[in-house]
């Protein structure tokens, strides 16, 4: 059946208007316009990233400002300490936000005080607190730097020596990636900036600008820059589009995927069309009951035809996306929905050809270190010919939180699969609901015997969830009494 007018209208649809409803797309699922004339510099592992890192802060005239979710207290974190502290002791305002979460059993408290007593700005993001029992559940995971609104970095790099490794030691580094920016759009990073920093308490005066004059073109890059905060879900949107839009290739790095219902679907309809997608993912993990875990995620792409490979090495930390040899995404959201809905978040979207060819590259490298996984003739997921020798588990940099958040999300997935029957669940998710089946009958049977075990913590966390919504509701009232009455 013909529908009329329909040929006719694609005829005369020109290159540029499908440009302009394409550019229009991504503008409304970002939440972010596209910002001509940037120059733009990949940046791999922490041999290359923290010298430029290092050598803007070293660089620095007005400001620094730094955003990590965590910063270790080790060699590599009182290298830029010294960094910071040499250019606040300048002159320099120098501004820090890092995690409270990212920051638990990383940094001593004798850190912080230093970095604050030799006049740098250290703020937390999001301490816990009594009256908001799961506050803690929204995090920052932004890794970006922006030195006196001229330059800025964006990337998933944390601060610490897993990143730099230990060749004395035989550790290998952290496989991660970032990039340079100049233009326009460090304007954007510097504003994404500010409003975590109003977050965390008095904002950046107004008199104290953040940004210098970016009319002028750097380069020919043309990219977004996505700031997620908590329950947006931009970079979702952005993920959900590319993988749609996709039509030769989609190449994917994520350290801890954990891809919902959503986003698999869309990623094998892009395989099942044709389109070469391919998914690099860690071998090594530091939360070894999650790698099964991980492994049983596999099986829905693996049958559309999506290609998974695990790295081979130490740890395999970076976030990106290349597709088509025309769009590329660098930054810190991880495929999984604590990411994409959870987390304040950093990433940039660029549309260049010549960039996203050397991310084409630069994964095609990647394959080289790692190894695919496969279903054999019995439908099983395996990798063959995996190497032999025993991995060093990473030590925490960061991860831990990431992969369990994954992890908790997969069986979520199965879990409720099996109550709502919303889709139908992979015969290899059997392990998982015969593992929660039996984990909870024995709770069942334990609780049973022995109530107190869960009727004091629920005791425990009705009073601490009570208390705070009574002292949240006191606020608001005193608030409102304080307000002048409208006549």
């Amino acid at each position: 059946m013909s529908v009329p007018g329909l040929h006719s209208q694609r005829a005369v649809e020109s290159p540029s208007s499908v440009r302009g409803l394409a550019n229009q797309a991504f503008s409304r699922a970002a939440g972010a316009s596209l910002i001509p004339g940037n120059s733009i510099r990949l940046l791999k592992d922490a041999r290359e990233n923290y010298p430029a890192w290092l050598a803007a802060i070293g660089a620095a005239k007005r400001h620094v400002h730094f955003e990590s979710y965590i910063i270790h207290d080790d060699l590599t974190g009182r290298m830029f300490a010294d960094a910071l502290v040499a250019k606040a002791r300048e002159g320099v305002r120098v501004r820090l936000i890092y995690d409270w979460l990212g920051g638990l059993g990383t940094a001593s408290r004798s850190f912080w005080k230093r970095l604050r007593t030799d006049g740098v700005d250290v703020r937390c993001y999001n301490p816990a607190r009594w009256d908001t029992p799961f506050g803690w559940l929204s995090r920052n995971h932004r890794k970006t730097l922006c030195v006196d609104g001229e330059i800025g970095f964006v990337s998933g790099l944390c601060i610490g020596r897993m990143w730099a490794g230990d060749p004395d030691k035989k550790i290998e580094p952290w496989r991660d990636t970032g990039v340079e920016l100049r233009g326009a759009c460090v304007a954007e990073l510097e504003q994404a900036f500010a409003a975590v920093w109003a977050m965390t308490g008095e904002p950046i005066a107004e008199t104290d600008p953040v940004t210098s004059d970016t009319s002028a073109a750097h380069g020919e890059a043309a990219l977004r820059v996505v700031a997620s905060t908590p329950s947006t879900g931009g970079m979702f949107r952005v993920d959900q589009l590319i993988a749609a839009l996709a039509t030769k290739r989609l190449w994917l790095t994520d350290a801890y995927y954990a891809g919902m219902t959503s986003y698999v679907q869309a990623l094998r309809s892009a395989a099942k069309d044709g389109v070469d997608v391919r998914l690099l993912v860690p071998n090594a993990t530091d939360i070894l009951l999650l790698k099964p875990l991980s492994r049983a995620g596999y099986r829905a792409l693996l049958e559309s035809g999506v290609r998974v490979f695990e790295w081979n090495g130490t740890m395999l930390h970076a976030k990106t996306a290349v597709a088509d040899g025309r769009w590329a995404r660098v930054g810190s959201t991880n495929l999984n929905i604590a990411s994409w809905f959870g987390n304040c978040e950093m990433d940039v979207v660029v549309e260049d050809m010549p960039f996203a060819r050397s991310m084409e590259a630069m994964f095609e490298a990647d394959l080289e270190n790692a190894t695919e996984i496969i279903l054999d003739a019995r439908s099983k997921v395996r990798a063959p010919n995996q190497p032999r020798r025993r991995q060093r588990l990473p030590r925490r940099g960061g991860g831990s939180s990431g992969r369990a958040a994954a992890g908790v999300v997969r069986i979520a997935n199965v879990v409720g699969a099996a109550f709502t029957h919303r889709r139908v669940i992979e015969p290899v998710e059997a392990r998982i609901t015969v593992a929660v089946g039996v984990l909870l009958l024995a709770l069942a049977i334990l609780f049973a015997l022995v109530p107190r075990l869960i009727a004091y913590p629920l005791v425990a966390l009705a009073v601490w969830i009570g208390s705070a919504l009574l002292y949240q509701g006191f606020k608001l009232h005193r608030a409102r009494a304080r307000r002048p009455s409208v006549k």
